[in-house]
């Protein structure tokens, strides 16, 4: 029998889908990207780079190649200005905000979006139009009221980092019982009435039905929460002293009268901004939605 020469498979050629977008859209997208991304990436580079180099080179005229490497300016941070408070300060007044804004605004949510009471419309009016005025116009009210309940009660809101989360609170509560309000609403009544049926009651239906279905709106509030209270500066100079300030404030300390030490300024900004590109990298995958689908069926 004669033996058939092999030939290689005949490779079909791929089609593209008629609803496919033209290759020169794709191309135009990707040149885009690369140059959105490299928009973003800069400054990130320059506060690298300069961070790693002497005072006298950031000083200087800016290179984009440092000269000499040195990782003194991330030895120094800790001693020029006392960081290591701050960070505790910071930590302890955006994790408190937070979860205090996240345990209340579940239960006014829920309550917002699965009852229906008299007020409840005004009530919800009232909570999304707080976010109309600027922050700046709260600062001399708020500073009076601590004032006056510390010479009137003893209580010390003013300095402290209790009045700070107070502050902080009035800010963040509203947006988050107005977004997870909505959130709890998509969630489908169904899944309430079969936890009743298996005897829980409005709050077991909440904790063990509602918040783990609910999860990705709750994870979002808290990052919001966190990010609002990390990151303020005009309530943080003004409602702190030199024991309770936190880092937004404190990294003014690295600006003297006689010079700018430019390169801690960019290595305390890296550090600082350690927890927060942590917690979205740990955070990611609940900030999706669309946990609930299927839930009902």
């Amino acid at each position: 029998m004669a033996s058939t020469a092999h030939r290689p498979p005949r490779t079909a050629t791929r089609r593209r889908s008629p609803t496919a977008p033209p290759r020169s859209f794709l191309w135009i997208r990707r040149i885009f990207l690369t140059a959105l991304t490299g928009f973003v990436l800069l400054p990130v580079y320059v506060m690298l780079s300069s961070s790693l180099k002497p005072l006298e080179d950031v000083s200087g005229t800016f290179h984009w190649l440092p000269s000499e490497l040195t990782i003194r300016p991330y030895l120094d941070i800790w001693r020029t200005v006392p960081l290591a408070r701050y960070f505790i300060n910071s930590l302890i007044v955006a994790g408190s905000a937070t979860l205090c804004s996240v345990l209340i605004a579940i239960f006014a949510a829920y309550a917002v979006s699965r009852h229906r009471f008299r007020g409840r419309r005004v009530f919800t009016i009232t909570v999304l139009s707080t976010q109309m005025f600027p922050g700046i116009l709260f600062l001399l009210p708020l500073f009076l009221i601590y004032v006056n309940i510390g010479n009137s009660t003893g209580v010390a809101l003013y300095g402290s980092r209790g009045g700070l989360i107070l502050t902080y609170l009035t800010f963040s509560l509203p947006f988050s019982i107005w977004m997870l309000a909505g959130y709890f609403a998509s969630v489908p009544r169904e899944l309430d009435e079969a936890a009743y049926v298996d005897g829980c009651g409005p709050l077991g239906a909440l904790f063990r039905v509602v918040v783990p279905a609910a999860l990705p709106g709750i994870v979002a509030v808290a990052v919001y929460a966190f990010m609002t209270a990390w990151g303020e500066v005009l309530f943080a100079s003004v409602m702190t002293n030199d024991t309770t300030r936190t880092l937004s404030v404190g990294l003014q300390g690295y600006a003297t009268q006689n010079d700018v030490y430019w390169n801690q300024v960019m290595a305390a900004s890296l550090v600082v901004s350690v927890p927060v590109v942590a917690g979205f990298l740990l955070l990611q995958r609940y900030l999706v939605a669309g946990l609930t689908a299927g839930a009902v069926k």
